[in-house]
This record gives C-alpha cells, structure tokens and sequence, in this order.
C-alpha cells in the first residue's frame, strides 16, 4: 500500500471514529485495549465520542458497575482498563514501571519497609468494601507512621495499584476513591507471558493500527523486543503492509471502505495521538508545538478527515458547555458545519446547551 492519506482513514476507522458508532462503552474500552485516563472528564469524553450515543453519566456507570476500572498498567499513567483484563495487563506491564521508578522513589526517600507498611495500612482501612478518597488515604499513611508528603502520597498509592492491591473505585462527588482491587474486579485465572503478549499486541493493533513495532512498544511499555514477539505471535490475527516504505501492521478483518470522515473534537491525551510514536500522518510538523507545548500536556484536538486542522477549549456554565475552537487554517464552510455538528455531539454527551464561541 502506498500513500501516507490512507493511514488517517485506516486509523479513524480502527479507533472507532468513523460514522455509525455501534460500541458500548466497555466495548469501546475494549476494542482499544486500554485507554489513558489522567484526564478523567477527558477520558470519559474518548469514551463517549467513540460509544453509541452514550453520554457522560452512561461511561460512568460503567466505572461504577465495574466493567471497567480505572488504574495504572502501563507508563505510570492512569488508564481506562476492561475488568477482566486488568489483572494480567498489570503482570505484564506494571513490573517495567516499578524498576524504572527506583531512581523517583529514592529521591523522595521511598523504601520498601514504606511500601509494605502502606499495604498493611490501607488493607485494613479498605477491607470490607470501604472507599477512600485520596486525602482519606493519605491520612491513613500518615497516621500509620508513612509520610505522604509532597509526591510521596501519589507514588505509594500507584506503585500499590501496579501491584494490584488498589485500584480507583467510583466518584464521591466530585472525589476520586480508591477501593482493593480484589474486592472491586472478581478474581481471573492467571495468564501466561506469552498469552499476555499475544492478547496486548491484537488489542492494540485492533484498535490502533497501521502501528509499528515502535508505536506498540511505545504505548505499552514493552521493551521493543518484546513488542516484536507479540506481534510475531499474533501474526494469525494481524498483517503488515508496507506503507510509504514504512512496515505497519494492521488487523485483518480491517474495514478500508469507508471514504469519508466527520469532523470530530477528541479530548486531551486521546489515544488517537498518544497511542504512537510519530504523529506525521496525522499532524503537520509546524503545528506540533500548538498541541504540545510542553510540560506533559496535549491538547484536545479538532480532527478533519482524519488530520489534526485545530484545538479547542470548554468552559462550562450551569447550563450551557462554551466551545471556542483555535483552527490551523480558516475552516471550510463545510468544514465549519462538521464542527458545530461535532459540538453538539459533545454537548450533548454532557446534557449542556452548546455555545460556540468564536472571539
């Protein structure tokens, strides 16, 4: 295959982005193998624009039932996770992030003995279907004896997760809490290296590709050596092709008949971006600094035919969700019609009224 245009299509189409949304949002998750949720109203929002009509309090019922569970598999990051598979992406992914934090953890004077009287800590104050909101847990450790001050607090809390102690439980009010894995997500049976490997590399190439070795190695935190061989094993349920002389793979059962895209808002931290090492096919060089600009952040993003054409920015009122756009280029009037039906959309996930702001 030839042609760099066909990877924005080939990727909208694998990322659920394309007309006719048929997926729930655990099935979203699902599809997708994992998705990056440090921005919590902005993750609720990569579910629901890739879900079949859902709105806001609909994805967080899911997070409440439990179908999905939010934590930290994979490069320290927070992320939207199916339940049934939490367990066996923490075995596999978790373990590189914790030896990778050894040298943040002894600059903050985090040693073991800290950890494992945390676990004891927050296994007796969580037990019994408990939850805490991460202040209450903080005070836990603290009162236990364990200092939570300054990042220390944050680093406990994820390393216990990554060891599948912990997870974050539902909302209270506008808290996040933090509830025993076990109690939350039903026990599974243990899953090999091996079946992991080949279990994250379909995922990823189901709901990613055209993606590289380095794309999967990338996302997962998998040496690159590893990332190779799940591939490799999943070569049943993938293919490569060569695209603009790079080698991508893809799923097989691909739709590549779709010609046509909506205009589309995606969140901060969407999949879409952070789901690959090089961004070029979907984003022009000179405009990277406009979503990127430093400091951990990426910016929600105007997509138009697959490529990034703008930002975007909310400010929510009582009742109403403002969106003021920030295009690369003066839209279209076609193109100007596709963001307001896009604007509504999200609106509409929220239950606001839409304002658009263009001052």
């Amino acid at each position: 295959m030839s042609s760099n245009t066909s990877l924005p299509l080939l990727r909208s189409l694998n990322q659920l982005l394309a007309p006719g949304r048929r997926y729930s949002p655990v099935e979203v998750v699902r599809h997708l193998g994992m998705i990056q949720a440090q921005d919590y109203l902005g993750a609720l929002w990569a579910v629901g624009v890739r879900s079949d009509g859902a709105d806001e309090a609909a994805v967080e019922r899911a997070l409440a039932e439990r179908s999905i569970v939010r934590t930290w598999p994979a490069r320290g990051t927070l992320h939207f996770v199916p339940a049934e598979d939490v367990r066996w992406m923490l075995d596999l992914l978790a373990v590189r992030v914790i030896s990778g934090s050894t040298r943040r953890y002894d600059q903050l004077e985090l040693v073991p003995a800290d950890f494992s009287k945390s676990r004891e800590l927050l296994i007796k104050a969580l037990q019994g279907g408990r939850q805490l909101t991460r202040g209450d847990a903080y005070e836990v450790l603290d009162q236990g004896g364990v200092s939570p001050a300054g990042q220390r607090g944050i680093h406990i809390l994820g390393y216990l997760a990554m060891q599948g102690l912990i997870c974050l439980g539902q909302r209270s009010g506008k808290q996040h809490t933090f509830v025993l894995l076990d109690e939350w997500v039903p026990s599974a049976p243990a899953v090999s290296k091996e079946e992991a490997l080949f279990r994250l590399a379909v995922r990823y190439i189901t709901g990613h590709g055209p993606a590289t070795v380095k794309d999967f190695a990338w996302w997962s935190g998998l040496t690159q050596a590893a990332a190779k061989t799940g591939l490799e094993s999943a070569r049943g349920e993938l293919l490569q092709q060569t695209i603009d002389g790079i080698d991508y793979w893809l799923p097989r059962s691909a739709e590549q008949n779709q010609s046509t895209l909506p205009v589309t808002l995606l969140p901060p931290f969407d999949e879409y971006l952070v789901g690959y090492t090089d961004r070029r096919a979907v984003l022009e060089m000179k405009n990277s600094l406009s979503i990127n600009a430093g400091g951990g952040m990426l910016s929600s993003v105007i997509l138009v035919r697959g490529k990034v054409a703008g930002t975007w920015k909310r400010t929510l009122k009582k009742k109403n969700v403002v969106i003021r756009p920030a295009w690369f280029i003066p839209p279209s009037k076609e193109d100007e019609i596709g963001f307001e039906e896009a604007a509504a959309h999200y609106a509409a996930f929220l239950g606001l009224r839409l304002e658009i702001s263009r001052s």
